[in-house]
């Protein structure tokens, strides 16, 4: 896919093309605020980051009757909408939950925001992040290039998985064929895959067709680990989550038998969510610091931990499928219908997503980021409610 000329605009220096960004709707004379590590995260009235409180309240009140029904507490319900288990599920979960960040400062907060949960499909956005930061190692020529130029343990050899690139995973339309730490890529059988069973159908060419595919991006985190040569979570902790001060709580937890063989090392391989159990377990408070990374444009403090340039095109859609970007759902509308996915959101929010419902939404226009854990998937109901309260 033949790369845009980037607009007069991004073509400023990028310090001030940062700080144009992060001081968006914040007076000129503010410094942009940063948390520091640990529990000392400013609370700011509402009024003092130009939001109405009695508005607000209402937010609040109206999250907090959302509990979730799709997701039971003790997740027995896991194998009947997903299938059958490869790793852990823990016993039980914590209650909807969430916080509401205005200018990096936190002006809303419900529920235990602090007890790590399996967070499901935000870990796709997660391992986005790692591989534009791999990219910009020059671990990887470019997006466009096939993976079969790097990675070379039969997984992309075959006439149908050898022309596959990094951004045809990104995009969730590799079509990569193949079976996985014992989950086939065709989602055929409700024993393996429960309520998300597929019917077949015919593979199209790496590109052209996009299917949310878990087993193919498990096989994208296979082919990063191979890159890396240590394990993603090892990555994940050194390259993203202490940067940005994020907790010791969190876990990526791989499948027991998720384990490859990296030049005679026995190293795991992590999931791209928690549909078959393990994956990125996290606090709604560290999900708001990786949404308020992507917020400031991959900035924190004064450390840029994946460039404005990556995040913009994280955040651009692809030309097949919905409205996605590299593993971030977007707000633009699908291409056949228009239809967004917040209508009462600015059409350059985006989110991570995960099923339960686990919601990091960002929101450039209005310096906002909204983390809602466990609620019953209608993230618009409650976009739509924090920004009535936004007065300037």
């Amino acid at each position: 896919m033949k790369q845009r000329a980037l607009p007069p605009w991004m073509q400023l220096p990028l310090l001030a093309l940062l700080t144009l960004t992060a001081c968006h709707r914040q007076p000129a004379t503010t410094t942009v605020y940063y948390p520091p590590k640990g529990d000392n995260w400013t609370h700011r009235a509402p009024e003092k980051e130009g939001m109405d409180k009695a508005l607000l309240d209402e937010a609040v009140a109206f999250a907090k009757t959302q509990e979730t029904t799709q997701m039971a507490p003790d997740f027995s319900t896991q194998e009947e909408i997903f299938g059958k288990l490869l790793g852990p599920m823990p016993t039980s979960r914590a209650a909807t939950n969430g916080i509401v960040l205005r200018h990096g400062y936190i002006v809303a907060e419900w529920g235990d925001t602090q007890r790590p949960d399996p967070t499901y499909s935000v870990a796709k956005s997660v391992l986005s992040t790692v591989t534009g930061i791999t990219i910009e190692r020059g671990m990887i020529p470019t997006i466009h290039d096939p993976v079969a130029n790097l990675i070379h343990d039969g997984g992309y050899e075959s006439a149908q998985n050898k022309g596959i690139t990094w951004e045809n995973h990104l995009q969730q339309t590799s079509e990569w064929e193949g079976a996985l730490w014992g989950k086939n890529s065709d989602f055929i059988g409700k024993e393996a895959f429960g309520k998300g069973e597929r019917k077949p159908r015919t593979l199209q060419k790496p590109g052209a067709y996009y299917e949310y595919n878990d087993v193919r991006i498990n096989r994208m985190a296979l082919s990063l680990l191979r890159l890396w040569k240590k394990p993603l979570p090892e990555v994940v902790r050194d390259e993203i989550m202490n940067p940005i001060g994020a907790s010791d709580s969190w876990q990526y937890i791989p499948y027991p038998d998720a384990v490859a063989d990296v030049e005679g090392k026995s190293m795991p391989s992590v999931s791209g969510g928690t549909r078959w159990g393990g994956g990125l377990r996290i606090s709604a408070r560290d999900e708001a610091r990786f949404g308020y990374l992507f917020l400031r444009q991959g900035r924190w403090a004064n450390q840029q931990i994946v460039s404005a340039d990556w995040v913009k095109r994280a955040t651009t859609p692809s030309p097949v499928g919905p409205d996605y970007g590299y593993l971030w759902w977007l707000n633009t509308g699908t291409s056949s219908t228009g239809k967004k996915a917040w209508p009462d959101a600015p059409a350059t929010s985006y989110a991570a997503l995960g099923a339960g419902s686990n919601t990091i939404w960002v929101d450039p226009e209005h310096d906002i980021v909204i983390v809602w854990r466990w609620h019953n998937g209608s993230p618009n109901e409650l976009i739509k409610r924090v920004l009535a309260a936004v007065k300037k």
